[in-house]
């Protein structure tokens, strides 16, 4: 009877103690390494291999911060060429105006200055056939005078000189008046153009407001930093140009950011196959190889003494389940 239930109790110790034990020391789940020492295991975060950053341009001179009306839910899936943001063209729309108006001044000032100066050119032609219908008549006057007294003959050629240096005078202002005209149209042509030019470029930067997404994937919103609270940007928030507004990640190939421990530095490798494994779904594997391996040794965290360096780990095959920011598992193989 004792020796029966003997064997009861034994029986019963291998049903309840073994498998917890068993459980315990099997898996990649279980720790760093397998009991054999040849398996590394280590958790880390998917990212995308390829982040596009939506970065606000700057949009003339004047426009170093624009304000944002108009913004793509954070987390949404975007297509390549989607709208995700808009922001308020208002400054520009109201410097169109003006530059609009100025430009109609201009136009009516240069309309002038044609008119004018075809004016004093005519009045300066004028002029010259006057002078040129004086100076025939005094020359004739100087040539009949041979045969009259020598101080009427030098009266009649004093005023034949005088008509000469009035001729030459009235054509000489005449050319003058025509590089001075030349370079006035010139100037205010010059200026209409420039505003024209200002027009043009301020109304082709009103498509350039409303933002699209440089790739496919998932739109993630940054944070702004000009806030106290540190909050992402939202609708109604000013945003200054060259600050980046959003990151945008393809989801068509992914990576694992992790660590491997110092002491397991030399046991990884470049190419090396990797089996990596979701925390939501821990029987499915996904192939992955090792891309790149740090340089520099790095405390794991502020309260760990442990050191590690970081790896890269791509994923080999596409898939949907796979999104930025999950935590898995990697089993260096």
């Amino acid at each position: 009877m004792k020796r029966s239930q003997f064997y009861s109790l034994f029986f019963l110790f291998l049903v309840t103690v073994l498998p917890f034990s068993c459980k315990k020391s099997s898996g990649p789940e279980s720790g760093r390494r397998s009991s054999d020492g040849t398996v590394i295991v280590e958790t880390g975060e998917l990212a995308a291999v390829n982040s596009r950053s939506v970065v606000v341009s700057r949009y003339g001179r004047q426009w170093y911060q624009m304000k944002i009306v108009g913004l793509l839910n954070h987390g949404e899936i975007v297509k390549k060429g989607d709208s995700i943001a808009q922001l308020d063209p208002a400054d520009i729309n109201r410097y169109i105006l003006e530059s609009e108006s100025n430009l109609e001044t201009q136009l009516a000032i240069l309309e002038k200055l044609y008119v004018e100066q075809e004016n004093k050119k005519q009045e300066s032609e004028s002029k010259i056939r006057n002078e040129s219908a004086a100076f025939d008549l005094k020359k004739i006057e100087w040539e009949a005078s041979r045969f009259e007294s020598e101080r009427l003959r030098k009266i009649k050629q004093l005023e034949y000189e005088q008509a000469v240096i009035n001729l030459e005078k009235e054509k000489r202002i005449y050319e003058l008046n025509k590089t001075i005209h030349v370079s006035e149209l010139k100037i205010q042509e010059i200026r209409v153009e420039q505003i024209k030019k200002e027009v043009e470029n301020a109304t082709s930067l009103i498509p350039l407001l409303t933002l699209r997404a440089p790739v496919s994937g998932v739109f993630q919103i940054a944070t702004n930093w000009q806030n106290s609270n540190r909050n992402i940007y939202k609708i109604g928030d000013n945003i200054y140009a060259g600050n980046n507004l959003a990151i945008v990640p393809e989801l068509e190939f992914m990576k694992v950011n992790t660590q491997v421990n110092e002491t397991d530095f030399l046991k990884v490798a470049l190419n090396q196959k990797v089996a990596v494994r979701l925390d939501a779904m821990p029987k499915v594997v996904f192939e992955g190889e090792v891309v790149y391996i740090g340089k520099l040794c790095r405390l794991k965290d502020q309260k760990s003494r442990q050191k590690v360096f970081d790896v890269e780990v791509k994923i080999v095959k596409p898939d949907e389940r796979l999104k930025p920011g999950m935590t898995v598992s990697c089993e260096f193989l």
